[in-house]
């Protein structure tokens, strides 16, 4: 991570103290113009930025915030753009301006980059950040506050997170399918390097050695979205025809998968069960309707704002925050038995 050069920083290469950073920077106060161009030369030299976001909240200034999802449209938005990316959205902009917040969304592009260069803001939402993630990196070499909603994948070193307790959810799934008389379960995740799909797959690897069911899994580029669902569907079951249940937790590769079975003449729940993660539209509007999770979205989003409005103020103290727990919610497309 990229340390943000600070107003002592420029204090000391200057030789001045930082209130005359300040003043000089600012055009206030009495500076002489001597001074005043040392420290401009200073602050270019290090790459000095003003804290936008310290000014604004000391003054009483609005400022703003951006969600964003480095996700591909395919997977964040969902139909009629109603999928994760948009319940977060309903609930943390009302949230922030009950903070005093105003909050800008950002919508998934093909491409998963937001144009971030464009918007004037303070700080930022970033829903499950991939362990490289653009936008991220972006807006951390900016020196802004960052807090994610999910955990950063592979790294030892996340923005400010709220846990969604990925692995928990996982487990509820596979646990399920398990009680519903399943014995070969296929597992389908995204392939980029996100903990939501890292915890997916240690709960599934750790379900088939303890079970001894054989491991049918597929990773899949996240820009496929249901076609990508529905030729996993098709791959494994040309693998194992004996495949008696799929655990998906995008969405969208949900309903992929379940438009294969369809097309293919296997009846859901009696031949293969399904299930996903996110109880969202696409989980609701399947037929038959999708076994999923809830994750309390609305309670995800009140934290997230609130952790990073205290980023936003200096305090720094908490990285880490608890979600609630991720609930099942059982509907036909797993209920084989009573």
């Amino acid at each position: 991570m990229t340390q943000r050069v600070t107003i002592a920083d420029v204090a000391r290469a200057a030789g001045v103290s930082p209130t005359t950073v300040s003043h000089s920077l600012n055009g206030r106060g009495q500076v002489d113009a001597r001074t005043r161009e040392r420290v401009a030369q200073a602050a270019a030299a290090l790459g000095y930025r003003p804290n936008r976001h310290a000014q604004r909240l000391r003054t009483g200034e609005a400022h703003m915030i951006v969600l964003l999802s480095s996700m591909p449209f395919a997977v964040a938005g969902g139909p009629s753009r109603l999928g994760f990316l948009m319940e977060i959205a309903a609930v943390a902009a009302a949230a922030a301006l009950e903070r005093g917040l105003a909050m800008v969304l950002a919508p998934p592009l093909e491409t998963g980059h937001a144009p971030l260069d464009l918007l004037d803001v303070d700080g930022a939402l970033v829903i499950e950040p991939s362990a490289d993630d653009p936008n991220l990196e972006a807006l951390r070499l900016r020196g802004l506050p960052v807090v994610s909603i999910g955990r950063q994948g592979g790294t030892r070193d996340p923005a400010p997170f709220v846990d969604l307790h990925s692995r928990q959810a996982t487990e509820l799934l596979l646990k399920h399918l398990q009680d519903q008389g399943a014995r070969r379960i296929a597992l389908v995740v995204g392939a980029a390097e996100r903990n939501s799909y890292a915890q997916a797959q240690a709960a599934y690897d750790e379900m088939v050695s303890a079970q001894g069911m054989p491991r049918l899994c597929l990773r899949v580029d996240e820009a496929l979205g249901e076609e990508g669902g529905f030729a996993a569907a098709a791959e494994l079951l040309a693998r194992d025809a004996a495949i008696d249940a799929f655990c998906v937790p995008v969405d969208a590769f949900a309903t992929g998968v379940a438009r294969f079975l369809a097309q293919a003449g296997r009846r859901v729940p009696q031949d293969v069960m399904l299930a996903t993660r996110y109880d969202g539209i696409r989980a609701r509007m399947s037929e038959p309707p999708l076994t999923a999770v809830d994750l309390h979205l609305d309670e995800v989003a009140h934290l997230a704002i609130d952790l990073l409005f205290d980023h936003l103020r200096g305090d720094t103290t908490r990285r880490t925050v608890a979600g609630p727990a991720p609930e099942l919610v059982l509907r036909a497309s797993s209920r084989r038995l009573p």
